[in-house]
Formats: C-alpha cells, sequence, structure tokens
C-alpha cells in the first residue's frame, strides 16, 4: 500500500512538472552555448510583437495576433487609433514631410506628392495638420526591387512627428517577395493608416485602412485619359464574350488559377491566353503545355481584345492586385474579378456590384456560362458605371490621391460625409463637396432621380466697374428688362468699381428687391464668389453692359430648367488644337461650333460659385484677377469637368454687348489689344492645371418653337425675339 502511494505521488510530480515545463513556467537551458542572435536582441530590449515590458503577461491568442499579424496596430480603428482633435482648429488639413538630402524616390511617389501639395488639403505647417504623409518612398516594399528603400525603420522612428504612426497615412503598392509575397512592409507602421495596393480582406482594417489601385509608373498625374466608350451600342455586346492575355506561373503563389484558364478557353468568342515565357530561367520550369501557349499567346494583340471584349477576366497574380484591372475600366470591358480574399480599391465607398462581376478563383468553370446569363440591359449599366468610375476616381494619381484624402475626411467630418449615391453616381465624390450641402436636391446633378425640379426663379448678378453717371447707361436699361422677367427673385448688383457707391434713389424702381453688393477686393473673382444673399438655384450672370430683353431672359431661364448642370446662355466661343503652335487656341469666329458661353449672359446652378471658389486653387484665381480677364473661361473649364457637357446655347444673336460705351472704359476690354493674346494663354494655363482639355465642342442651339418660321407671330410665345 505505502507503494502504490509512492508510485502515485512520483507520478503526480513528474505530471507537474511536465505541465510547467509546457506553459513555461520552468526554463530549461537547451545548450551551453551563450545567448543567440536572438537571445541578444531580446537582452538588448527588442520584442517584435511588443512595445512594453509587460508582453510576457498577454494572453496567448494575443501573441499569436502579435506574431502572425502584418502590422502591430492590427486591431486598429478611426475611434482607437487616430486623434480628431488635431482636425477641430483647422479642418482636415495634410501635412507632407520635407524631403531629406540624398533618399531616393520613385516618379509614382512623387506624383502622389506633388497631387497632395497641389490639393486644397495641404499645408506647410505641422502644427495646423490633421494629417501627416511621409517623404520617405514607402511604394515599393519588395526587397528585390531597385526602389526598395533600406533602413526605413530606423528612418522613421527617428522623426520628431512619428509619434507611433497616430495620424499618419502610409502609402504602399508593392509588398514582400519571392516566394510568398506577404503584405509585411519591412517595417512596423505602428497606429498608422494604410493606402495599400493588393491588400487582403484578412489584413485591411475597416473604417481605417484604405485600399487603393495598382497603377503602373506611367499612369498620369493630373488629368489622365477618358473612358474608351464612346456611345452606346444596342445590344452591349463585342468581338468577344470573355478574354484574358498575361503570364502564366509554374510554380509558386498565384499559379492555381492561371495554369487553369486553358480549360475555358475555346479560340472562338472565350479567350484566354497565358505564356510561361517570363523570368531568367522560366526554361526550367517549363511544362508540356508551355511550347503552345507561347505560339497561341503570340496571335493576338492585347489592346484588340482589350476595346474588343464585353467582358475581361482578372485573375489574381503574385500578388492580389493587378494592371489588369484599371485597364479594363478605362477599356469599357467589364472586370470579372478572380481574385479570392482581394479588398477591391475604394470598396469603403464604391458599390463594385454595379461595374463588375465578382469571381470565385474555386468556380473558374462556371464563369463563361455566368457572364453569358447576364442581360444585356445589366451589360449595359455596367460598362457604363466602369466609365463613370475610371474617369472619376481612376484616371490619374491625382484622383487615386484625392479620392483616399476624401475618404478620410469624411470619417473624420461624419456629420458632413457624402452620401453613397454621391459616390457612385455623376458626378462623383471629388465634385460634390458635402461642406456645401448633405442634401442631394442642393446639388444640380440629382432632380432626376430625386424626381424634382430647381426652383422657379432666379438671381440676376449684374457685374459693374464703371462708374453710374447717367440714367440712360446700360446697366440701367438691363437692370429693368431683368427686373421685369416672371421668373426673376431678386437682383444683386456687384459694385466693382474704383468709384464710391452710388446712393439708393440713384437706381431705378423695380417690382423686385435690387441688392447693392460691394466686391471683395474689388477683383473679378469676386462675380463667382458664393454669397449668402442668392436664395435662388439659377444664378443669371450678366456683364453691365450687356443687351438683353425680358423675353431673352425668360426664354434662356426655361432653357436653363431642363439643363440645370450645364451653363446656358448667349455668347459662345470655342477652342482648336493649333498643331503649328502645339498649343491650344481661343476662337471667337462666328461658326456652328463651340465649346463655352460667355458668362456674360449665361445661367448656371449657384453651387458652381462654391466650387469655383473653394475647388480651384488660388494660383489659377489669382492669375485670373491680376489680369482681369478668363474668369469666364475658368468657369467653363470647371463646369464642363463637372458635367462632362458642353454649355448650351440659346437662340443666335450676333450682339449681346452695348456698343455705346466709350472705348476708354474698363467695360471696353473687348478692344483691348492685349485681351485676345491673354485668352489665348489662359487656356493653355487652365488645360495644364485641369491635366486634360475639358471643354467639349457642341453643334446643338435651342431656339423657341416656331422660331423663324412662317407662321403667324400670334402663334409664337417668345415672338419678340425674332424682331432683335
Amino acid at each position: 500500500m505505502q507503494a502504490k502511494k509512492r508510485y502515485l505521488i512520483l507520478f503526480s510530480a513528474g505530471a507537474c512538472f511536465i505541465l510547467l515545463f509546457c506553459f513555461g513556467g520552468i526554463q530549461v537551458p537547451l545548450s551551453r552555448r551563450g545567448p543567440s542572435r536572438r537571445d541578444d536582441r531580446s537582452l538588448n530590449g527588442y520584442h517584435p510583437a511588443a512595445r512594453d515590458d509587460h508582453n510576457e503577461h498577454i494572453s496567448p491568442r494575443q501573441k499569436r495576433d502579435a506574431n502572425s499579424g502584418v502590422y502591430i496596430g492590427k486591431r486598429c480603428r478611426m475611434e482607437s487609433c487616430f486623434d480628431f482633435s488635431l482636425c477641430e482648429k483647422n479642418g482636415f488639413k495634410v501635412y507632407v514631410y520635407p524631403q531629406q538630402k540624398g533618399e531616393k524616390m520613385s516618379e509614382s511617389y512623387q506624383n502622389i506628392l506633388s497631387s497632395i501639395e497641389g490639393s486644397r488639403f495641404y499645408t506647410p505647417d505641422p502644427g495646423q495638420a490633421c494629417l501627416f504623409v511621409l517623404s520617405l518612398d514607402t511604394l515599393d516594399r519588395d526587397q528585390l526591387s531597385p526602389q526598395y528603400v533600406h533602413n526605413l525603420k530606423t528612418k522613421i522612428q527617428s522623426l520628431p512627428l512619428w509619434n507611433g504612426g497616430k495620424n499618419h497615412i502610409i502609402f504602399n503598392l508593392y509588398s514582400g517577395t519571392w516566394p510568398d509575397y506577404t503584405e509585411d512592409l519591412g517595417f512596423d507602421i505602428g497606429l498608422a493608416m494604410l493606402a495599400k495596393a493588393s491588400i487582403s480582406t484578412e489584413n485591411f482594417r475597416p473604417n481605417f485602412d484604405v485600399s487603393i489601385p495598382l497603377f503602373s509608373k506611367d499612369h498620369p498625374r493630373t488629368g489622365g485619359e477618358r473612358g474608351y466608350l464612346k456611345h452606346n451600342t444596342i445590344p452591349p455586346y463585342r468581338k468577344y464574350m470573355l478574354v484574358f492575355k498575361g503570364k502564366r506561373y509554374l510554380t509558386g503563389i498565384g499559379s492555381d488559377t492561371r495554369n487553369a484558364l486553358y480549360h475555358v478557353h475555346n479560340a472562338e468568342d472565350v479567350v484566354l491566353l497565358t505564356t510561361c515565357k517570363h523570368g531568367k530561367d522560366w526554361q526550367k520550369h517549363k511544362d508540356a503545355r508551355c511550347d503552345k501557349d507561347n505560339a497561341e499567346y503570340d496571335k493576338y494583340d492585347y489592346r484588340e481584345m482589350l476595346y474588343n471584349s464585353t467582358f475581361c477576366l482578372v485573375p489574381r497574380g503574385r500578388r492580389l492586385g493587378s494592371f489588369r484591372f484599371l485597364e479594363a475600366l478605362q477599356a469599357a470591358c467589364v472586370p470579372v474579378m478572380l481574385s479570392n480574399g482581394w479588398e477591391l480599391p475604394f470598396s469603403e465607398i464604391i458599390d463594385w456590384n454595379t461595374a463588375a462581376v465578382i469571381g470565385d478563383e474555386r468556380l473558374l468553370l462556371q464563369i463563361p456560362s455566368t457572364v453569358r446569363s447576364i442581360h444585356q440591359d445589366k451589360i449595359l449599366s455596367l460598362r457604363q458605371q466602369t466609365q463613370f468610375l475610371w474617369e472619376a476616381y481612376f484616371n490619374s494619381v491625382e484622383k487615386i490621391v484625392l479620392t483616399t484624402l476624401e475618404i478620410i475626411q469624411d470619417r473624420v467630418l461624419q456629420h458632413t460625409s457624402r452620401s453613397n449615391l454621391m459616390w457612385n453616381s455623376l458626378p462623383g465624390g471629388l465634385f460634390t463637396l458635402p461642406q456645401y450641402s448633405t442634401y442631394l436636391g442642393d446639388f444640380p446633378f440629382y432632380y432626376a432621380k430625386l424626381g424634382i425640379k430647381p426652383y422657379s426663379k432666379f438671381t440676376a448678378i449684374i457685374h459693374v466697374v464703371t462708374p453710374l453717371v447717367s440714367q440712360s447707361q446700360p446697366v440701367m436699361k438691363l437692370l429693368v428688362a431683368v427686373a421685369k422677367s416672371q421668373y426673376c427673385a431678386q437682383v444683386i448688383v456687384l459694385w466693382n468699381c474704383d468709384k464710391p457707391l452710388p446712393a439708393k434713389h440713384r437706381w431705378p424702381a423695380t417690382s423686385v428687391p435690387v441688392i447693392v453688393i460691394e466686391g471683395e477686393s474689388k477683383v473679378i473673382s469676386s462675380r463667382f464668389l458664393p454669397y449668402d444673399t442668392i436664395p435662388t438655384d439659377a444664378v443669371f450672370s450678366l456683364d453691365e453692359d450687356t443687351v438683353l430683353s425680358t423675353t431673352e431672359v425668360d426664354f434662356a431661364f426655361t432653357v436653363w430648367q431642363s439643363f440645370p448642370d450645364r451653363i446656358v446662355g448667349y455668347p459662345a466661343r470655342s477652342h482648336f488644337w493649333d498643331s503649328n503652335k502645339e498649343r491650344w487656341g481661343y476662337t471667337s469666329k462666328w461658326t456652328n461650333d463651340y465649346s463655352m458661353v460667355l458668362t456674360g449672359a449665361a445661367i448656371y446652378h449657384k453651387f458652381y460659385h462654391y466650387l469655383y471658389t473653394t475647388y480651384l486653387p488660388v494660383s489659377l484665381k489669382t492669375m485670373v484677377d491680376q489680369m482681369s480677364n478668363c474668369e469666364d473661361i475658368l468657369m467653363n473649364f470647371l463646369v464642363s469637368s463637372v458635367s462632362k457637357l458642353p454649355p448650351i446655347k440659346v437662340t443666335q444673336k450676333k450682339q449681346y454687348k452695348e456698343t455705346m460705351m466709350g472705348q476708354s472704359s474698363r467695360a471696353s476690354r473687348w478692344a483691348d489689344p492685349d485681351h485676345f493674346a491673354q485668352r489665348q494663354t489662359c487656356m493653355n494655363k487652365f488645360a495644364s492645371w485641369f491635366g486634360t482639355m475639358p471643354l467639349i465642342h457642341s453643334q446643338m442651339r435651342l431656339d423657341p418653337v416656331l422660331f423663324k418660321d412662317q407662321v403667324s407671330i400670334l402663334r409664337k410665345k417668345y415672338r419678340d425675339i425674332e424682331r432683335l
């Protein structure tokens, strides 16, 4: 009996010893040698998964998350890892660290920083900043890449404003390297946000990180090309139903899906081509299909396939994302996604179900039948949405960067964030600024969707630059004619004259209020300020020497009510490309073609006043003010850039300026020989900032019904127009 007790005690003691050993309670030296390199790092305070001395007390689950996670702040959200107080005083401002001497920087990263510095968010003062961007190039973290920046961890940690990464955003396109291509950036990003391409849903931190598209080094910084879809074809089918042309990986990550594409390829309407001829040692790994695949691959032109296919397959490569995604969007080829686990670009704001087909890598053989089953109405809708998204958010580095910043701003200023409809319909979230309004009905783009119409009155703004010396001056005639309009709510006289304001009794008596205000700093851009005294949706912009009758005013406003997102008016001008001088030209010749309607006699939505003031850079507005010229051209650039449509010209009229004005008057700038040359310069300066030429030619002119027809004048509503 005593022996059994002794055996039981020994057995219990042995079991306890084993349990203590397994759970780390007893440290057993496994070697008589000194500490290893890993031990040295621990002795020196290096803790790969923790920042303090309490690491040994965290739970096994926390240890597992820390070791398996790509970043320490894996559970970060805006509420836990972002300091909102930095944004309270100065709003959403972004600071870019000054570039350090000797640090190399890729062209793509330089484009990102330039886009931020040229935006309305930028501040050179870190004390005013809400968000910080590194000047150290973090785009390419593939150690085999020549763009890889070494010792990034030490360099970042030494930055005085780093603060553990709080309120910082890090841009990255490539992470990891052969063979597994993990999402590890090679340094601890701390509490910083990631704007990352090819990020997985597993590592993506919702409401904190931003998934961005993978773009090439040739992606334009500003402007960007328009989408390929020039007109809709009904039915919306092309030569091919589904295409793909790209590399086939014989070994390693990303090889499974592309290796199986030949099962679906039929060489007719489903053309899926791969080649294994890439890399230095591809012949060492070539399989029995390589030669046949390579021969078939060389028979087809990639661009021809892209632009002549209804659907484009976008399978994963070594990483989850690929350049093919943006190429398909631009080509109006509906992307068919085969990249399980990829957090699609800007998924926080974009509804990708309206522009792409989300497939499953495990169900590759079902893809052809799936796309064939999509109705032609749905295909047309998908294709149109690809064009909108491409031009709104993806066709330049600047738009990718600004979209990223706008997303973060919406998180910071949640009370003025954009709705899903604003992000996913024309003109897009970059133009529908929530600081103007969060109600869709206050913008000129959503009346049809909401089933409403713009307010049935307008506010006239008459820009005055000459002193009031006579009751017979053109501005007096204009004021009376406009005030008689049945649609006029009030008249604002913008006094930009150097002389003092005239007394109230000097202005004619009218049936609508006449408000006289002094222009801010007497500059010409003040005519486009978002004045609180404008109660209507429509603004009728007028120069003081404009000649219009009440009937013409009524007709122009009636036309505008059908086109509230465009400029509608009388004096038209056009632009052209001068191939000899290789620059844009401006012409006032009378032709059937026009691309601008001057704001000396035009109606537009008051939202464009706000956009002109807040969206356009100070440099362009300063240029306009210094010359006292081109403000009308700049407004046309802005409106066409937003609407992607030309202005509307109403009834032809050869005279809309008062000929009695003295040639010495400031209003007679049309007679200034420098005036025309300045406008040529403006065209090219504006096109340079926009990165493209947004103006669109049109030959449409809207006249009253029965205009100039040989019928009784009594049958015509706007009969007075024909007498002018």
